[in-house]
């Protein structure tokens, strides 16, 4: 039910060039309208790093899809918004800022949990290809088992050289068994954030 709204609200409104965004924009459109709201459609660009043409045509998709309402006061989710948004929280958590290290690509990266995902983690490769679509430098992707996060298809212990970064990333996402970590790469920090939604979105579509 999610993705087939998040898939609908991307698709063409009528014969003509599809939409400049893409899933991971619409999901942190939503997280943000229900952390913030009501926002503005000036803040919702920023924030997504998108032409105010393209926020008119987002939130007219929004709207086709019931998740919005518009006042005086800016953009707010409807209930129906507002049980997307929480059924999308119930899955991933708030990204979270991380230093720049050599488990990453990029001088900005985002971390973000999926949680009870290890099953559909196959070598990172299809998180990585899904940051990089949006424009990010890549993804790293880490999994939670029996006390320890570890790279998939890596005996090695990552932290060995940046045990500040695992601590971290546990202490402030509190990761659980069978959980994922990723950790979007990108030269700005927007990027770096859509890049890790969209490896993320990735992950729960192969689940």
């Amino acid at each position: 039910m999610v993705f087939g709204i998040l898939e609908r609200a991307t698709a063409k409104l009528a014969p003509g060039r599809a939409p400049f965004f893409i899933e991971a924009h619409l999901v942190k459109a939503l997280m943000m309208i229900d952390s913030e709201g009501p926002v503005g459609r000036v803040k919702l660009s920023k924030t997504l790093g998108l032409g105010e043409g393209t926020i008119r045509t987002l939130i007219k998709h929004f709207e086709n899809e019931k998740l919005i309402e518009i006042s005086k006061a800016g953009i707010a989710l409807t209930s129906s918004g507002k049980k997307l948004t929480a059924n999308l929280k119930s899955r991933i958590s708030k990204e979270i800022e991380i230093p720049r290290s050599s488990l990453t690509v990029g001088p900005f990266n985002t971390a973000i949990l999926i949680k009870n995902a290890a099953g559909a983690i196959k070598g990172g490769v299809e998180q990585r290809d899904a940051a990089i679509k949006i424009g990010a430098l890549g993804a790293t992707t880490l999994i939670y088992s029996r006390g320890r996060l570890n790279m998939p298809i890596v005996d090695e212990d990552v932290f060995r050289h940046v045990p500040t970064v695992c601590e971290a990333l546990i202490s402030k996402l509190k990761p659980q068994e069978n959980d994922v970590i990723i950790i979007g790469s990108a030269n700005d920090k927007s990027t770096a954030e859509l890049g890790a939604i969209a490896a993320a979105l990735e992950t729960l579509k192969a689940r």
